[in-house]
């Protein structure tokens, strides 16, 4: 075959198959070759119908955690110049942070680089701090943490996810003495800290009561990521410690304190009972109805509940793990828009921040104000009464009955705790056997349904869901401009553009130790014990979000399986 003929095949080939241009065959005559792949997606134009190129919207994404990763991994509107503004260049995979922390995984294995998917789309990546957001002038200022040097960056929609903070309550020494495990660095640090107290304790000069305070670890805060944390540690101290530090083993002890009257108060009973009873065996000293109310260098102090009575301990390290609270920035910009009182940035249903149609906001940055039904109780009756009568009839209660559950959300669980089939079952036990409902009726059958109104979670779940639901709706937003596909607009007219945001519980897990773990999953199922465990490992592995994450992590679970775990001060 000729080279020309090979040429105009080609040529042919690539016209009609696009998608193929990623691939790059370079033979010789000699027969060797070279096959290289480009995963790299080429420059998109859009055109108006006389072919001119039209002006993208510039969509800036603060952060690079799950919601902003989600966000970007699900966008694929080439009508969007997206810009990320992250202080880091990775995505984290925060579920096993507390096994970087006794070296069970490696920090590295859960991180992946933002770049990569940056090359991939299309967009663009600076590494700084947003410090300040302006929603008057559409713009945000930024800091170079490298270079130390600021600047500011024009927007047409901003996505805010820059997560959270861990939560002090103001507490005395906190700041300054505790550490605390929201990033890859802390778990470093602490991981660090473990291993160095066990290096000093190990000094012969010492004496009983100073190995006792080096090697007594105190976690503050009973939820998921505390427990797990003192389970983690309680590991490496059983199966790693006794072998590598044979002659302070007998000094440890940990400590897990609790404000609340029992730790995993968000999980069912069931586990949280099996949670402290292992904890009990397994030698952990679990405190509940303990608050911390200041921390020094070399003391913890704390005061119960019930008794009010202070009481201070020595310590050789304190984690500290109580719940989130809202970045600076944020702060900031809530007092800019009139949210300042608020303790948390308030979205609506389609996380548009209120007070700012621009603005978007995902993850543990903000939560819903859902709307309730009782607000809209009159409008609702008013669109739906079409003849103007005074009352629903069958056929106009149905019209709306949709409409009314995709709304409200707390329509549908308020029906599933009183085990009704549907709304008009609920319209039935309210006004009997009659067929048209006025508006006293209408109120008094709907009037329980918002105490089943709940602010949805700080998690990686529900942050991943609005990433998703996010780039979703921009995904198709020139379509639902023409056709909306929400509800109706009960106080207005028409229909919403998209629908509202449905968060789907899939389940939680909360690793105990010793090969054990307890899943609560969708349906009321519990399940406790080592084949939790080993479901644990296959969700997780399958949620990392890149082969090569997968493959690292799975590969330091085996190496922990055969060597144990890395006990170095790296």
């Amino acid at each position: 075959m000729s080279s020309h003929s090979f040429s105009k095949r080609a040529y042919s080939f690539f016209k009609a198959y696009p998608a193929a241009s990623k691939l790059l065959l370079l033979s010789s005559f000699s027969g060797g070759g070279l096959l290289v792949f480009s995963d790299s997606a080429p420059p998109k134009r859009t055109l108006t119908a006389d072919g001119q190129e039209t002006k993208k919207k510039k969509v800036v994404v603060l952060g690079s955690g799950w919601g902003g990763y989600s966000f970007l991994s699900h966008l694929n509107n080439p009508n969007y110049d997206v810009q990320v503004v992250s202080p880091r260049n990775f995505f984290l995979f925060t579920p096993l942070l507390p096994s970087v922390t006794n070296g069970t995984v490696e920090a590295r294995s859960i991180v992946e680089p933002i770049r990569g998917l940056m090359r991939k789309k299309g967009f663009e990546y600076t590494e700084a701090e947003c410090v300040n957001i302006d929603p008057s002038s559409k713009k945000i200022h930024c800091r170079s943490s490298s270079l130390n040097k600021e600047f500011d960056m024009d927007y047409d929609i901003l996505v805010v996810a820059v997560g959270a903070k861990s939560n002090t309550f103001n507490t005395p020494g906190v700041e300054e003495h505790a550490h605390f495990l929201k990033e890859a660095e802390d778990a470093l640090k602490i991981r660090r800290s473990v291993i160095n107290c066990f290096e000093r304790a190990s000094l012969p000069s010492l004496t009983e009561e100073e190995r006792k305070k080096i090697l007594h670890f105190v976690v503050v805060g009973g939820g998921p990521t505390g427990v797990e944390f003192s389970a983690e540690l309680h590991d490496f101290l059983v199966e790693d410690v006794a072998k590598i530090y044979p002659k302070v083993q007998e000094f440890t002890r940990i400590t897990l304190l609790e404000a609340g009257e029992h730790i995993l108060n968000t999980f069912d009973k069931r586990i949280t009972a099996f949670a402290e009873e292992k904890f009990q065996r397994d030698g952990i000293d679990l405190k509940t109805e303990n608050m911390v109310v200041g921390v020094t260098a070399d003391e913890i102090s704390t005061k119960e509940v019930k008794t009010g009575e202070i009481v201070s301990e020595p310590y050789g390290m304190v984690v500290w793990s109580t719940g989130v609270g809202i970045r600076p920035v944020i702060k900031d910009f809530m007092n800019r828009i009139g949210q300042g009182q608020r303790r948390v940035l308030a979205t609506d249903e389609w996380l548009r921040v209120e007070g700012c149609d621009s603005v978007y906001a995902l993850g543990d940055t903000a939560t819903i104000n859902q709307r309730k039904v009782m607000e809209d109780i009159a409008a609702i009756f008013s669109k739906a009464d079409k003849g103007e009568t005074g009352t629903l009839n069958k056929k106009e209660f149905k019209s709306v009955v949709k409409d009314i559950c995709q709304r409200y959300p707390q329509v549908e669980l308020y029906l599933k705790k009183k085990k009704l089939r549907n709304i008009a079952n609920l319209l039935k036990s309210a006004n009997g056997d009659d067929t048209e409902v006025n508006i006293e009726t209408f109120k008094k059958a709907l009037s329980e349904v918002d105490t089943q109104m709940k602010n949805l979670p700080p998690t990686a779940q529900v942050a991943s869901q609005q990433g998703k639901y996010l780039a979703t709706c921009f995904n198709k937003m020139e379509k639902c401009e023409k056709k909306p596909e929400g509800p109706l607009r009960f106080r207005g007219e028409g229909r919403h553009m998209f629908q509202p945001f449905r968060y789907r519980h899939f389940g939680s897990f909360a690793p105990l130790g010793g090969e054990q773990a307890a899943a609560e999953l969708p349906g009321d199922w519990v399940s406790i014990g080592h084949s939790s465990q080993w479901l644990w490992y296959s969700v997780y592995a399958s949620k990392l979000v890149s082969w090569r994450t997968r493959s690292l992590v799975v590969s330091d679970w085996v190496r922990r399986f055969i060597f144990g775990r890395d006990s170095s001060s790296i």
